[in-house]
């Protein structure tokens, strides 16, 4: 199964046709198959020489039958009753399609990748089986959805969520959850299908190196910032802290000279004290050695 999803990236389709030509294509491919025509028969027909392994058919209903009996089993899809053409018609012609290794070369989904091929289910009037290029018609589930039965899926890793993917006729895709573990999706409306995948849960091919993941940012990587942050802070406050333990100790210490000067001064010999006039004043002691002259000149 993993070949056609390998195979798909490998070819590339006529660059003048897109998905919608070639549902024009496919639809008179099919048309050519219903010979002789015949009600609910079901008409495999070739594909086009130019797009080997599409697989595709057509099927020739009443559109009461349609909705009063549905369709059991047309391939993958089971078709319930109460569907209903819009706009109505006698007889439409139900073509189905599956694009085997063409899927992804008509579909892209970004980021995705296809583990099945994209199905078809689409309905058109019956009135000429010789027409082209019909515009479709739009079939309605009333009731109960049309089931999709993938048989063909690819494994994946665990851990990933495969989606049902429903391309409308303009080619914008819808993602929904499968129905069921059976891979089994559901839709109301007629469209192309598939189940799709996060392209991570396929490994590159052999000998390709891993692409580098992208950068996003983590709680790893937040922690890491708020730790340089944390510490840019940090050292901050130790330098502003250091300034001003440096700063008090150069004023301790000078207020410590400056009180060791006062109480030296305290501690020194004090001065007689004498009363000049009305007032006290100190003076100073008398010299113990009177002075003498070098030469006393005694007369």
């Amino acid at each position: 199964m993993a070949g056609w999803v390998l195979k798909a990236k490998s070819q590339s389709p006529d660059s003048s046709r897109t998905a919608r030509s070639l549902d024009g294509v496919l639809q008179d491919y099919a048309y050519r198959a219903i010979r002789p025509p015949k009600t609910g028969v079901v008409y495999e027909a070739e594909p086009p020489p130019d797009l080997p392994g599409i697989k595709l058919a057509a099927m020739r209903l009443r559109s009461g039958s349609l909705k009063r009996k549905g369709v059991k089993s047309f391939f993958e899809f089971e078709i319930p009753v109460g569907v209903v053409e819009q706009p109505y018609v006698e007889r439409l012609v139900l073509v189905y399609q599956n694009l085997g290794n063409w899927s992804s070369s008509y579909y892209n989904l970004q980021g995705y990748s296809f583990i099945t091929p994209v199905l078809g289910l689409l309905a058109y009037d019956a009135i000429n089986l010789s027409a082209k290029n019909l515009s479709e018609l739009n079939i309605n589930a009333t009731g109960q959805p049309i089931f999709i039965r993938f048989s063909n899926v690819q494994a994946v890793q665990g851990g990933f969520t495969p989606r049902c993917v429903w391309f409308d006729l303009d080619g914008l895709p819808q993602f929904t959850n499968l129905v069921s573990s059976d891979n089994v999706c559901s839709t109301f409306s007629q469209g192309h299908f598939c189940i799709a995948v996060n392209s991570s849960a396929f490994p590159p091919p052999s000998g390709q190196p891993p692409l580098p993941p992208s950068f996003t940012p983590s709680k790893k990587s937040n922690s890491r910032t708020w730790k340089i942050v944390g510490g840019v802070v940090g050292g901050f406050v130790g330098l502003v802290l250091l300034i001003l333990l440096l700063v008090w100790a150069l004023r301790k210490r000078q207020s410590e000279k400056i009180a060791k000067m006062e109480q030296q001064s305290e501690t020194g010999e004090a001065l007689r004290m004498a009363t000049v006039g009305t007032s006290r004043a100190p003076v100073a002691m008398g010299t113990r050695t009177p002075p003498v002259l070098e030469n006393e000149y005694v007369p």
